[in-house]
């Protein structure tokens, strides 16, 4: 019987794909059709057992260390369910929020924020809770905002100036785009009407000139870039691979013949070294230039099973490394790991039968000429995890089930050992299993980088409310994990940076200036500076997350004592690092500083 599923699955979807540009979009009434264009399909599957030599790189000047790691639980109220999470620039505070068709919380708004929301003007029905917090990453406390619309599943990204723009959501808020600005006394400001399609569980991404796309989401196969604030969008543009990863399952569900699975939600968007947009939608990848709107080149398909939203697996742009001076070629890697069967959603929702995630990572240098996917194990399967880039280059992986999908309540078997990814380890040895935790982080959970190195963790509600008497309750505790470079027997290793003495803005191709203190005579090969993008994090997708490794231009030792100088060349333009706030960290022998703020523009 299933595999009488899957060929009435894959038959009509056949059809779908040789005639997508006759049939009419049932969303055509915003959207305007990209015409047909010739699209190059590149690579294979590589075999297994094939090895990059790039990719046997080692940073034999890191220090090794047996620490696994180390968890610490600094609050027992989070305040809301953290759905979404970015750790907004200059201000140090987690924003932190979940949706208002809940109509409660755990913090309740204050006397300044009234009145209450009206939920129905007719019954006078009012949500006086509030359902967005800043949480102080030093104290734990809490400030409440008041926020109109619905914010469900929703996307964001922060601007040059480093305040965050939101999109989409639920029904109300579907189409808004939202603002918050990173002041004392700063709330939301929403404009309802501002997207011309509903966003719901779409991703938005920063581009080089410090602008936003929002692509996908439920029901809406195409795009839009985010207009100026208080203007609205009139129509959004058709992207075929939406449409194309859309998962069916054919057969007779009561009144209808088929079940909606999807896999195509949240899409993983990357904004790559060319200037273009790295695209994955449940198991296929595309190049699309977003100047000129159209699709450049399409990826090998990931085998294994599909990777976003209800499957949800992970994915990241892999650390971009910078030499000084003329760079010809700057490099793309993009790692995916984790997910679930193409139809695992259906079992889990309609049957409770969890299937096993998926344990496997695809890995792929898509600025090559003939890209190809490079495979590799996880210690363990997970599904709706998260994965944060450390300042080191390495990836954290974290959060998450074995078994099962995304939505309510529909995975079993928590992933509480968190595990490692060496970026320049040998392919099949880059993992590293780390301390586990004791809360279980399932749906709706997230993972945070922070200025001391640490990460936080918050989240986990499988519920569709605020429910705390089940077997995964809705979790309003706030952890944080130290990663192993933050052993305290390399205490004495960790540099720390001088801020009134180092450049905290600089233009693109500018020379940056660090000062910082450590007991350590320095060596230039020793040394790494990075820059870190915060990401938005929702639903295992950190929007516009990356790290870039500046490339070093001289070391100069002792220029005040136990002081030394660093000096790198910046960014050469907005495609390797869209303008706005970065924490930048000196990395020595594996061991980072704690982070500074640093603007580029």
């Amino acid at each position: 019987m299933e595999t009488m599923f899957k060929f009435l699955y894959i038959f009509p979807l056949l059809l779908v794909s040789a005639y997508a540009t006759l049939l009419p979009d049932p969303y055509d009434d915003p959207v305007i059709e990209i015409p047909p264009l010739e699209v190059k399909k590149l690579g294979h599957i590589e075999n297994i057992a094939d090895i990059d030599r790039e990719e046997l790189e080692i940073n034999r000047n890191a220090i090794k260390t047996p620490f696994p790691g180390k968890w610490e639980l600094v609050s027992l109220n989070s305040g809301v369910s953290a759905m979404h999470a970015i750790l907004l620039p200059k201000v140090n505070q987690v924003l932190m929020y979940d949706a208002t068709v809940w109509k409660i919380s755990k913090i309740p708004l204050p006397q300044e924020k009234m009145p209450c929301r009206v939920i129905d003007p007719k019954t006078n029905e009012v949500d006086c809770w509030a359902h967005s917090v800043l949480f102080d990453i030093e104290t734990a406390k809490l400030k409440p905002l008041k926020i109109q619309t619905d914010t469900w599943c929703s996307s964001g990204g922060l601007t040059v100036d480093g305040h965050l723009v939101g999109t989409g959501g639920y029904q109300g808020g579907a189409n808004t785009v939202r603002y918050l600005w990173t002041c004392d006394t700063c709330d939301w400001i929403e404009y309802p009407t501002a997207l011309a399609e509903p966003r719901w569980y779409s991703t938005q991404v920063t581009l080089p000139d410090g602008g936003f796309i929002v692509v996908g989401g439920r029901g809406a196969f195409s795009y839009e870039y985010i207009p100026p604030q208080g203007q609205s969008n009139k129509q959004s543009i058709y992207l075929p691979l939406l449409r194309e990863t859309h998962d069916q399952l054919a057969g007779h569900f009561g009144t209808e013949n088929f079940y909606r699975i999807e896999n195509n939600l949240y899409p993983f968007v990357n904004l790559v070294t060319d200037g273009n947009l790295f695209i994955f939608s449940n198991n296929r990848s595309i190049l699309f230039d977003p100047k000129a709107n159209r699709v450049i080149r399409e990826y090998p398909v990931l085998s294994g099973g599909s990777r976003n939203y209800p499957a949800s697996g992970m994915s990241v742009l892999l650390p971009i490394k910078l030499h000084a001076g003329h760079q010809k070629i700057i490099h793309s890697d993009i790692l995916v790991c984790g997910g679930a069967a193409w139809d695992a959603f259906y079992y889990a929702e309609d049957k409770k039968q969890f299937w096993p995630a998926l344990q496997d990572c695809g890995r792929i240098r898509i600025t090559e000429p003939n890209p190809v996917w490079k495979k590799e194990m996880m210690p363990t399967r997970r599904v709706m995890g998260d994965m944060t880039i450390l300042p080191t280059g390495d990836v954290l992986l974290v959060n998450g089930a074995q078994n099962g999908t995304s939505a309510w309540n529909d995975a079993e078997e928590p992933a509480l050992v968190p595990a490692l990814y060496k970026t320049k380890e040998k392919r099949h040895h880059r993992f590293q299993e780390l301390a586990p935790t004791t809360i279980p982080r399932m749906y709706h959970s997230v993972s945070v980088l922070l200025p001391d190195g640490k990460v936080l963790i918050a989240g986990s509600n499988t519920h569709d409310g605020y429910k705390f008497d089940q077997k995964y309750p809705t979790e309003l505790r706030v952890e944080k994990f130290s990663p192993p470079y933050l052993d305290p027997a390399l205490a004495h290793l960790r540099p720390e940076i001088v801020l009134d003495k180092s450049d905290c803005m600089v233009g693109y191709g500018q020379r940056i200036s660090i000062q910082v203190k450590t007991t350590e005579v320095i060596k230039q090969g020793d040394i790494r500076i990075s820059m870190y993008a915060p990401a938005f994090t929702t639903h295992g997708t950190s929007m516009n997350q990356r790290l870039v490794i500046l490339g070093l231009i001289e070391v100069i030792n002792d220029v005040a004592p136990g002081q030394h100088k660093i000096v790198a060349e910046a960014p050469p333009s907005g495609v390797i690092t869209p303008p706005g706030y970065y924490l930048l960290y000196v990395v020595y022998k594996g061991v980072p500083s704690p982070g500074m703020w640093f603007q580029i523009k």
